[in-house]
């Protein structure tokens, strides 16, 4: 459940823009409409916020529809969501339409490419994966995909069903995948599949050494991830290699601490260490210092002068033997 914060001001009425009439509300769901004209009237109202459960109970829609509606606006470029904090709860701000950049231009772009029935055909499996209509600015982004990366339609659908398996459906992650698979050079069907496996097979390592560590996949952060990148791929450490420097760490630390434990397979590595038979070699090797041995390698207790005892005599006089004759 999220909770939206409304930003704005208070007026008697609630004023809808032509703008929005004319140009947003034709292309839009009509649950999407329903969001936000209820949204417009909260804020213009003073109403400080609503929490998705609310606004979907009043509107007879579900919590999803309430999120999709939303993220729809803010891709149209109608509102602005601004996260409050990790916890999915946002600031809407509702902007002037009057002040956004005409979109004759794109629009006059996209109509020629629906001309291809390729691409319209790509646009519609879209919308169908996402049970939602495109916004102009998403169409606009898959179309220079095709541009500027060279990326066919079939390939674009593949971006989106990964984007979908992942359980993301905003199109910023789907850029920054497509922004990735090009950088990978990445260009048919073929080459996707390897990469994504590949990928797969790399965070299901990953994962596995969150789960021992008692993290999840949102608790890492971009230096953590590079981390363990480097232990799995640069110094190729097999997992229980990897889970043996976590134990350390716990022993020394009482806590995952992702630089203590990188510090370890580091010097190992370094040592040529690539399997828990190393690292018992090692420890052989290097025994623990004992203490009470001084500097000079003798055993402080030992330069004290020692007594020498009768232990038979003293046993007989714990024992009370000593009195029998």
């Amino acid at each position: 459940m999220s909770t939206f914060m409304f930003k704005g001001y208070k007026k008697d009425y609630i004023p809808v823009s032509s703008v929005f009439i004319d140009r947003y509300m034709p292309k839009a769901r009509g649950e999407y409409v329903k969001v936000y004209l209820t949204g417009l009237k909260y804020c213009i109202s003073g109403e400080p916020g609503v929490n998705s459960s609310m606004l979907a109970s009043t509107l007879n829609l579900l919590e999803t529809d309430v999120h999709n509606a939303w993220n729809f606006w803010q891709e149209e470029g109608v509102v602005r969501l601004v996260p409050l904090d990790n916890m999915n709860n946002f600031t809407v701000e509702f902007l002037e339409l009057k002040d956004i950049e005409d979109s004759t231009v794109d629009e006059v772009h996209i109509l020629q490419e629906l001309s291809n029935s390729s691409v319209k055909d790509m646009l519609q499996d879209i919308e169908r994966m996402l049970a939602r209509p495109l916004s102009t600015k998403e169409i606009s982004l898959y179309l220079s995909w095709q541009k500027d990366f060279g990326f066919s339609p079939e390939l674009i659908l593949m971006i989106i069903q990964y984007c979908l398996s992942k359980g993301k459906t905003d199109s910023r992650y789907a850029e920054k995948v497509a922004i990735n698979w090009h950088d990978s050079k990445i260009k048919t069907i073929e080459e996707a599949q390897v990469y994504i496996k590949k990928h797969e097979d790399r965070w299901v390592s990953i994962r596995k050494i969150l789960n021992y560590l008692g993290m999840k996949d949102a608790e890492v952060m971009k230096p953590q991830e590079d981390m363990l990148d480097k232990w799995l791929n640069l110094y190729k450490m097999p997992l229980e290699v990897i889970y043996k420097a976590c134990d350390i760490c716990f022993e020394r630390l009482g806590r995952p601490e992702f630089k203590y434990i990188d510090a370890i397979l580091a010097s190992w590595y370094k040592e040529g260490i690539k399997s828990l038979e190393d690292v018992a070699k090692r420890d052989i090797k290097k025994p623990p210092i004992k203490k009470g041995v001084s500097k000079s390698g003798k055993d402080n207790f030992n330069n004290y002068e020692q007594r020498s005892y009768d232990y038979e005599d003293l046993e007989k006089k714990l024992l009370g033997w000593d009195n029998n004759d």
